[in-house]
């Protein structure tokens, strides 16, 4: 059998009803990963430990509702028909667009709420974002529901294990290994986010810069995952990484016409 064969069971631990997936784990220990990065980073940043665990259920429950609710909308002619899997979100099924956005809107309202700077707050989950991204995509390669397409490359996944989420026209078949592709363009971003971040003196600069460096990373890398196409022949993460770089460059330019402003949620709105 050609390819990297993966035979892992997405379930880690069964009791009885009770299952623990490895999906629940990962995602968990990125969560984790992230809040520790998170603290040292405000810390450096001057900000107290005390808003940064305030924030988190914020951000947490934000992310996990928008990282949902755009995958149910990318698949939504399955979810239609097996609504009640919706909820089933321990069987994988996390958009990292959806999660960004859902995480950044609670994150405006709790900038609002407290008075503090929107721009510094993002900026400071910038490292500990691509943290928890790296780390989640272990998830993704072991419950292969970020599939690749189909691949003649030495290094391609095969999924052989009947409980994978990869399609059924892609089972047993070698398929580009998207995760690792995207592991690897984030861990190029933390690289120039930490070199960067002493760089700019303007909040949000450093948010907007990850924005749209993983935009375009996922623009062209998803050409190699298999999902729905919406239009023009692109996927949902591409037409959501346009916007965003669009977007994002649009502030970056107006942050650097006017230096004197800093990123708050008044200058998003």
């Amino acid at each position: 059998m050609r390819g990297l064969v993966i035979n892992i069971n997405p379930v880690a631990l069964k009791i009885g009803h009770f299952a623990l997936s490895w999906y629940s784990i990962i995602i968990v220990a990125a969560i984790i990963a992230a809040v520790v990065v998170a603290l040292r980073e405000g810390k450096r940043k001057g900000i107290s430990s005390e808003i940064i665990y305030s924030l988190i259920p914020w951000v947490l429950i934000g992310g996990f509702l928008g990282a949902r609710l755009f995958h149910v909308i990318d698949w939504w002619q399955y979810y239609a028909a097996n609504p009640l899997q919706i909820f089933e979100v321990w069987q994988g099924g996390l958009a990292i667009w959806g999660a960004l956005a859902g995480g950044a809107l609670a994150a405006i309202i709790y900038s609002r709420v407290k008075h503090i700077s929107f721009g510094l707050l993002a900026d400071t989950a910038v490292p500990a974002l691509l943290v928890a991204q790296i780390i989640g995509r272990f998830a993704c390669i072991i419950d292969g529901d970020a599939t690749g397409v189909a691949t003649g490359l030495p290094w391609g996944f095969t999924y052989i294990n009947p409980g994978s989420m990869v399609p059924h026209n892609l089972f047993g078949v070698p398929t580009q290994p998207y995760p690792v592709y995207d592991q690897l363009w984030n861990l190029v971003g933390l690289a120039l986010a930490l070199s960067l971040r002493r760089y700019f003196k303007r909040d949000g600069l450093l948010f907007l810069s990850y924005l749209s460096f993983y935009a375009v990373g996922r623009f062209i890398l998803t050409f190699v995952r298999h999902e729905n196409i919406w239009f023009w022949g692109l996927q949902e993460a591409q037409v959501v990484a346009i916007a965003v770089l669009v977007v994002s460059a649009a502030i970056m330019i107006y942050l650097y016409r006017r230096p004197k402003v800093d990123i708050t949620p008044e200058t998003l709105t």
